[in-house]
């Protein structure tokens, strides 16, 4: 029995691949038209050999509250996601006006803070976030750049627009699923390949690679670069060491670092190596026990002072989860205008902010359709979808916001576009979201074309996250 993709029906929702039903949209016509000729039965054997190589090659996640401590593998779509050209170059130049903006912001803050003196922003927001450490006031990183690897959530309306959903500065995840996703794509399904005029995603880590080895000083000739993971019980433990295996750098953790003589230093069989640019996945508030927690294991006593002296670089540098927090969030278009003169590109999804009356008034009068969530949490936890609800989950959420009020943020329930999903031996439309990843170095900015497609699994969910039974998809886009 053939797929059957014409009568394949995106009802209501706008559809990345569709149209209208038997409508394919003109820059997936050769996608569906291929996939056409093959049966649900052929389908089901590329799915079954893709998972197959997904879970040979490792492509793991671990999600902490599962009492079972398993790793599991990443759910994967065999039906790839497709982006024009066209539309891609628009989203490219909002993400690069962004990260721009964002990173004037953090300089701004953690320096002479004219954004709140000028009123654009209230201190007390800033002050309050969770992400605003005070050892990092006055710190210049390297070229001035914060952050250098950020990861920025988009999702698609029905009115066909973009919106951007949460920024990600800190550690942002998942491109090694990109990598992988399109590694074993292109060894399933080779002809469409050489059909379509796809992307390549393939140079990341040596993009990578590049911003990182831009951080340290001119004055080293062959500097050295670390991946710096918080063990193997990490959920992106995989991802650590899938870049640093890419990149062809070693791999470490807290305990292989010691500052000494004022540099940070890696031991090895040979005795202590300086490195001089750290490429950090573990969080801020575990990196150095002198100023952070000081019940850390993961990170290195004295790393900070040897930061502010400029003797190691990091990657993102420390403070940056300021802009990852939901109310600041709320402010980047404001940002934009202040500091680049600019309206955005890319808009924000409408949000009321709870600290203020008026907004929490109608948040709590209005559970039942938004989408509240707290401003620090991640992964799909701390959110009430409240059309998907119980009267239980409002009446709980209704005690957390009056209770805090700054932790929380409240949005219109979004209908994400969809993509056909191969789903128990049948294709439906499943809701999905993306998140490009973009490098910061020098006066580059580098957008890697795609990212991660993140798809909800279940029929009728919003979420995705892979945390709440969510999968990925390659996400195809095509030259202009």
């Amino acid at each position: 029995m053939a797929v059957h993709l014409d009568t394949y029906d995106p009802e209501t929702f706008y559809d990345e691949l569709y149209e209208a039903a038997g409508q394919p949209r003109s820059h997936a016509a050769s996608l569906i038209q291929w996939m056409q000729q093959l049966s649900l039965e052929q389908l089901q054997q590329h799915l079954d050999t893709a998972q197959l190589a997904l879970f040979n090659l490792g492509v793991t996640f671990r999600v902490y509250n599962d009492n079972q401590g398993v790793e599991r593998i990443f759910p994967f779509d065999i039906i790839p996601r497709i982006i024009d050209g066209n539309e891609w170059q628009q989203l490219e130049k909002g993400l690069k006006q962004r990260i721009r903006a964002l990173n004037l912001f953090l300089g701004d803050i953690y320096d002479q803070q004219k954004i709140i003196k000028d009123g654009k922003i209230p201190r007390k927001i800033i002050e309050s976030a969770q992400g605003f450490l005070d050892p990092c006031v006055n710190l210049t990183p390297p070229s001035g750049i914060w952050c250098h690897i950020t990861g920025t959530d988009l999702v698609r309306h029905n009115d066909g627009q973009w919106y951007v959903l949460e920024d990600n500065l800190r550690v942002p995840s998942g491109i090694s699923y990109v990598l992988e996703n399109r590694r074993v794509m292109k060894s399933t399904f080779p002809q469409i390949f050489q059909t379509m005029a796809v992307k390549p995603v393939d140079d990341y880590a040596s993009h990578l690679l590049e911003t990182l080895l831009n951080l340290a000083s001119p004055q080293i000739p062959d500097p050295t670069v670390v991946v710096l993971t918080p063990g193997i019980y990490n959920s992106a433990y995989f991802e650590h060491s899938f870049l640093a295996q890419q990149m062809g750098v070693e791999l470490v953790e807290g305990r292989d670092l010691v500052v000494v003589d004022g540099y940070l230093q890696m031991k090895t069989t040979k005795g202590l190596q300086r490195v001089d640019v750290v490429y950090r996945r573990v969080d801020d508030e575990f990196i150095d026990p002198l100023e952070f927690r000081a019940d850390s294991f993961l990170g290195v006593r004295g790393l900070m002072e040897v930061y502010r002296q400029g003797r190691v670089a990091l990657a993102n540098a420390p403070g940056t989860g300021v802009a990852d927090d939901k109310v600041v969030y709320a402010y980047v278009p404001e940002m934009i205008r202040y500091y680049l003169g600019e309206d955005p590109i890319l808009s924000n999804v409408p949000t009321y902010l709870c600290w203020k009356e008026s907004d929490r008034n109608y948040v709590l009068d209005n559970l039942d359709k938004l989408v509240v969530k707290a401003a620090n949490e991640a992964g799909g936890y701390g959110m009430l979808v409240g059309v998907n609800s119980t009267q239980e989950q409002r009446e709980e959420f209704a005690k957390r916001i009056i209770a805090n009020p700054r932790n929380y943020i409240a949005q219109p329930t979004l209908s994400l576009s969809r993509v056909p999903t191969f789903i128990d031996g049948q294709i439906e439309g499943r809701h999905v979201d993306l998140r490009p990843y973009i490098l910061h170095r020098g006066d580059e900015i580098h957008v890697h074309p795609g990212g991660l497609t993140r798809v909800a699994l279940t029929k009728g969910s919003l979420v995705v996250n892979s945390s709440q039974g969510g999968g990925s998809k390659d996400t195809w886009v095509l030259n202009s």
